[in-house]
């Protein structure tokens, strides 16, 4: 992890901590660089999702009712 990693107090479900623990030891890895690795996975996804977002701005947008009453026009309710 290197000189700049910082310590926190995570607190893991049992269950959670021991699955985390047993997949350490078989992958040759520590905890902190797994949960480190899943954390980045998540942060990377919801900078996916943002930039669709904004990829999709411009876009028409529709009410619930109105794709209610669409679907059922086009015989899809």
């Amino acid at each position: 992890m290197g000189e700049t990693s910082k310590r926190s107090t995570i607190y893991f479900d049992p269950q959670i901590h021991a699955a985390l623990r047993l997949k350490a030891v078989h992958t040759h890895r520590t905890v902190s660089h797994i949960v480190n690795d899943a954390v980045r996975a998540v942060l990377a996804e919801d900078q996916e999702d943002l930039a669709a977002f904004n990829e999709r701005v411009s876009e028409p947008t529709m009410s619930y009712e109105a794709l209610l009453k669409d679907l059922k026009a086009h015989g899809k309710l």
